[in-house]
């Protein structure tokens, strides 16, 4: 049971690092293309593609950040409670 927790953990961490990039570089994009169609330009569709994968790189990089803090976290927990229990062992015995 706990290896399909794990599994489903990683998969919504993939989508989410997914959605994270994609979306914002589509958003830009259309809105590129639509300011193109509007001005009669050509350009804005392609500069406004890179701001998208600038925020979406971003995005990425934030949502990284959090999950490994998170996890560092817990593992200092753990190491604390695992060191907290093995001296209460000690002094038990």
């Amino acid at each position: 049971m706990r290896y399909r927790k794990n599994v489903y953990h990683a998969l919504t961490m993939i989508t989410q690092f997914g959605i994270n990039m994609l979306v914002p570089i589509f958003l830009c994009s259309f809105i590129g293309i639509y300011i193109d169609r509007k001005c009669g330009t050509s350009f804005w569709m392609v500069l406004l593609f890179f701001v998208g994968a600038l925020a979406g790189f971003r995005n990425v990089y934030i949502f990284a950040k959090k999950v490994f803090s998170v996890k560092s976290e817990k593992d200092t927990d753990l190491e604390r409670e695992r060191r907290k229990r093995n001296s209460q062992g000690g002094r038990l015995g």
